[in-house]
This record gives structure tokens, C-alpha cells and sequence, in this order.
């Protein structure tokens, strides 16, 4: 008896051994994950110079330039795993708003203007290990199409803008702006950590070479030149990082 019972904590070790070595079937063929968790958008930005295109006094704005300020927002992605090493992966987001602030002779007027920017992707992976891992880096690539709404132009933006364009003569002219809409392609890397068969943490991080145009309309009266447009392009180039809990089911 006394032998039967010195046996136990060592059964009972073995069992403890045996459960951690047990699969875990955290990622394998058929599997969907459903990630929620937090976006940060850091744009690696640049601008050319603002232009007047029409009008009295066309051309460029000398040492005009604007910069774009870092976004946060929640993220959602939705994963389906095709085999234990490929996935295809989904990301939404609530649409940041990203603000622009003038540069160089505009510095002087602060926040340019903002707007939301969507920008869903799917993006093709890679998973390392196997489905049983509970450590899995993964690389991907894919694609993403953006567009912007809700497009502010600030208004100390637009009294300077009314100011150059009639020389003087107006301060108080309304200017609206339009960012046109693109393709991107998406690159992208991070690694997935599993608790269990269902709960996971993940971290990526993506890079989207990302241009847009903007034309602003600004309605000057008659006497001051009218309706005039004017334009630059803003080279955005975010990083991405995304810091997410996942669920399988």
C-alpha cells in the first residue's frame, strides 16, 4: 500500500507532462480566428509643393509643404485557414482620423485639415510550425483600397489661401478639398501566440506604399479671379502595427 501511494505524484506528473504535450489544434486547415484589438498608423510621409492651378497668380506656392500627424483606432480581422500554413486574413477598422499640418511657409497655420481614412485589406499569410504550435511567426502580403470622408479644411487654412489668391483683397473665401481614392499593396509580418485550442494574442506589423491627391476648390468672387483649384500630393507610406487578442471557433 505504502509503495501504491509513493506512485501517485509521480502518475499525477506524468499526466501534467502529457497534458502540456497534448495538441493543442490551435491553427490547422479549416480553422477561423476572429482578432479584435488596436491599430497604430504612423505615416513616413512627404509632400510637394501646394500649386495654384488657375487664375491670377498660378503656379506654386514657394515652400508650401504639409505632414501627417499619427492615428490610432480598433481593429477587427477575420482569419481562415485554408491548410495548417495558409491563411487568408480580412482587416477592418473603425476609419482613423489623420490630421495634416502645414510645413515650411504654411507652419505658421497649424492644422491644415483632417479626415477618415478607410482602408480594408486582405492579405495572404504565411504561418511557420505547424497548426499545433503555440508560437507562430507569419509573413504576408496583399492588398488594400483607400478612400477618404469626412475631409476638413481648417479655417485658418482657408483665410490664408483666400489671402494669397486675391492678394490681399479677400480673407474669408470657403475652400472644400477632395483626396482621390487608391489601390496599395500591402506587406506584412508579426507572429501569433496560442493559449489554448481558441485564445491567442497576436502582433503585426504592415507597410502600404499609399499616394493620394488633393484638389482644393476655393470660391473667390468675381473681382478676385472667381473659382479657383489648386493641388499637391501627399506621399502617406503608413506602418502599421496591430496588437490583438484572437478567438478560434
Amino acid at each position: 500500500m505504502q509503495k501504491q501511494f509513493s506512485l501517485l505524484p509521480k502518475i499525477a506528473a506524468l499526466s501534467v507532462m502529457a497534458a502540456c504535450a497534448a495538441p493543442a489544434m490551435a491553427q490547422t486547415a479549416g480553422s477561423n480566428i476572429v482578432n479584435l484589438g488596436w491599430f497604430h498608423l504612423m505615416p513616413q510621409d512627404s509632400s510637394e509643393t501646394l500649386r495654384k492651378n488657375d487664375g491670377p497668380g498660378a503656379g506654386p506656392i514657394p515652400g508650401s509643404g504639409a505632414t501627417i500627424t499619427n492615428a490610432d483606432t480598433l481593429g477587427f480581422a477575420f482569419t481562415h485557414f485554408f491548410t495548417d500554413n495558409f491563411a487568408l486574413t480580412t482587416d477592418l477598422g473603425i476609419p482613423p482620423t489623420f490630421k495634416l499640418n502645414g510645413t515650411g511657409t504654411l507652419a505658421g497655420v497649424g492644422e491644415i485639415g483632417k479626415a477618415k481614412q478607410w482602408s480594408p485589406a486582405v492579405v495572404a499569410k504565411w504561418y511557420f510550425g505547424d497548426g499545433n504550435s503555440k508560437f507562430r511567426p507569419f509573413v504576408g502580403a496583399g492588398v488594400s483600397y483607400v478612400w477618404y470622408d469626412s475631409i476638413e479644411l481648417s479655417n485658418g487654412f482657408q483665410q490664408t489661401i483666400s489671402s494669397k489668391y486675391s492678394g490681399g483683397a479677400v480673407a474669408t473665401a470657403k475652400s472644400s478639398a477632395k483626396l482621390s481614392s487608391s489601390w496599395a499593396p500591402v506587406f506584412n509580418i508579426g507572429a501569433t501566440y496560442n493559449f489554448d485550442k481558441n485564445w491567442s494574442v497576436a502582433l503585426s506589423v504592415s507597410y502600404l506604399p499609399l499616394k493620394t491627391n488633393a484638389d482644393i476648390t476655393t470660391e473667390l468672387p468675381a473681382a478676385a479671379g472667381g473659382t479657383t483649384h489648386s493641388s499637391t500630393s501627399l506621399t502617406i507610406n503608413p506602418i502599421v502595427s496591430f496588437l490583438s487578442v484572437g478567438y478560434k471557433f
